[in-house]
């Protein structure tokens, strides 16, 4: 296992300098020109010099990558160019608000999604399938544009039971939650029916039944196991893109995430602060996905690190 970790860990240093170079490039050879933006509107052509200057952004670009890399591996991700402050406060700033939204999204996803499509792989054909394949269709189908704006309409404007913005109580948390969630819980709901109607026509779980297994051990412990392997993939991809920053759903609900911080970072110009968040994030993406491989023998102890 420790030999697997290392070489994951390898991998994982290998993507993460892959991700800083092509950001580094894509940000530094777009048009437009930071220091200008930096200056107030009418500087002069020698303000502008001396501005990049200070940045360094007048040197080669190989200079300023080195330079940059240099730094990380110091623990420094630089400073915000219009925050004026360490990019590493500002991230870790913004970060409990996404881990927060990220996790009450997935829970409340998998609280729905899994009843529902157990229930519908087992009683298969039966109108709760039906229903449950509509609701999961119904809800990959929409999108959160919509959804978020419709549950503001319906559960603030109308009825007055949520706050339409804000962050820090639970009420804040429920519409955005259910708004990242549900496109999760329709695609985990149709793989765990898809899942359990396959399992339970295995040879194996005819045995454990005419063994006389009550029927609920036979697919809570037996058939459950291995539909939870494809959804593990698909909750550990969605739990490290969401932890990416959920830029529309942020924007919607005014939520004090990475993705709008991406975003603000994004139309300042930000330079070192749009290249911290891309390392940060792919950072967490990589680690969520060494859980996730980490948990498949967890679940199924036939599986062997490789």
């Amino acid at each position: 296992m420790v030999k697997f970790i290392a070489k994951r860990l390898a991998y994982c240093i290998v993507v993460l300098i892959g991700v800083s170079l092509i950001t580094f490039l894509i940000l530094h050879l777009s048009p437009g020109n930071p220091a200008r933006l930096m200056l107030p509107e009418g500087a002069t052509e020698e303000q502008v010099r001396a501005m990049s200057e200070r940045l360094g952004l007048n040197k080669p670009l190989y200079e300023q990558y080195a330079l940059y890399i240099s730094g990380v591996l110091r623990g420094d991700l630089g400073t915000s160019l219009f925050y004026k402050q360490p990019n590493t406060k500002i991230i870790l700033e913004r970060l409990p608000a996404t881990v927060q939204l990220t996790f009450a999204a997935v829970f409340l996803s998998l609280l729905i999604s899994l009843p529902l499509g157990i229930i519908a792989g087992v009683k298969r054909g039966s109108t709760t399938d039906l229903f449950s394949m509509f609701l999961a269709l119904l809800g990959q189908s929409m999108s959160p544009v919509w959804l978020g704006i419709l549950l503001i309409y319906v559960l603030s404007v109308k009825f007055n039971l949520l706050p339409p913005f804000g962050y820090g109580k639970i009420s804040h948390l429920i519409m955005p939650a259910i708004t990242l969630g549900t496109p999760l819980a329709a695609i985990v709901t149709r793989l765990t029916r898809a899942g359990m109607v396959d399992v339970l026509g295995e040879d194996y779980i005819l045995a454990t039944r005419a063994k006389g297994l009550p029927e609920s051990k036979v697919i809570y412990r037996y058939a459950l196991k291995n539909v939870m392997i494809p959804v593990t993939t698909v909750v550990g991809i969605q739990i490290g893109t969401f932890l990416g920053g959920a830029v529309v759903t942020e924007q919607i609900f005014g939520w004090p995430g990475v993705g709008r911080l991406a975003v603000s970072a994004i139309m300042a110009r930000d330079f070192p602060l749009v290249q911290a968040i891309m390392l940060v994030v792919s950072a967490l993406f990589v680690l969520v996905n060494l859980l996730v491989d980490i948990t498949y023998t967890l679940l199924d102890p036939r599986l062997k690190f490789d």
